[in-house]
């Protein structure tokens, strides 16, 4: 079974391939498919998701899976949340995942204790069989952690190099890749998919 996902990201394209990869899914980037990006102009994750599965469906004419993720952190009200990656451009940075951290550490330079600088990490997915589709498949997942006070690590984007997880006492960007996957918040999310998708979907594709 072929599945789009709506996302240009390199990362998450691969993350994602190999957590679905047991159930024998096919996940193509909607890049490969010549489908621009979809406009995401709700605030929250599960609202935008939506919005690109059903955009990337109704361009292919095949059920789409889409990601929205983000950094949420306490002292911030929740922010960056739906606009992390273009965090960087509200503080005269180009887009990219160095300058987010770079103005993520910047911002909260005067925070300097654990407990001011809690955050987590919040991915959801959504999956549809069709544009229209009136049942999409919506899991969730969230990891919670810390800013840490400077960039340690070189596996992962995005925010990982930052993202102080107490209970490895390192950070998301520190681990390997299999571990970093089967703790992350994108990994929690992929596995209630998988869930999702065996119950509701891989039976009618079987009869």
């Amino acid at each position: 079974m072929k599945i789009v996902l709506a996302s240009n990201n390199q990362g998450k394209l691969a993350e994602l391939q190999a957590m679905l990869a047991p159930l024998g899914l096919e996940l193509l980037s909607q890049a490969a498919l010549g489908i621009p990006e979809a406009e995401e102009p709700f605030r929250t994750f599960v609202e935008n998701a939506l919005a690109k599965a059903r955009h990337a469906s109704r361009l292919s004419g095949l059920p789409a899976l889409a990601d929205d993720a983000g950094l949420c952190v306490d002292a911030l009200g929740g922010l960056p949340g739906v606009d992390t990656a273009f965090y960087a451009t509200q503080f005269g940075y180009a887009k990219g995942d160095d300058n987010n951290v770079k103005a993520l550490l910047e911002q909260m330079a005067h925070l300097t204790q654990p407990d001011q600088r809690r955050a987590a990490l919040v991915s959801t997915l959504v999956a549809v069989r069709s544009a229209d589709d009136p049942e999409p498949l919506i899991a969730c997942g969230r990891v919670a952690g810390e800013i840490a006070l400077a960039p340690v690590g070189s596996n992962g984007f995005g925010f990982d190099p930052v993202m102080f997880i107490p209970e490895f006492g390192q950070t998301f960007a520190q681990l390997p890749v299999s571990v970093k996957n089967a703790h992350s918040h994108r990994g929690k999310a992929a596995r209630q998919m998988m869930a999702l998708m065996r119950e509701r979907w891989l039976p009618a594709l079987s009869e």
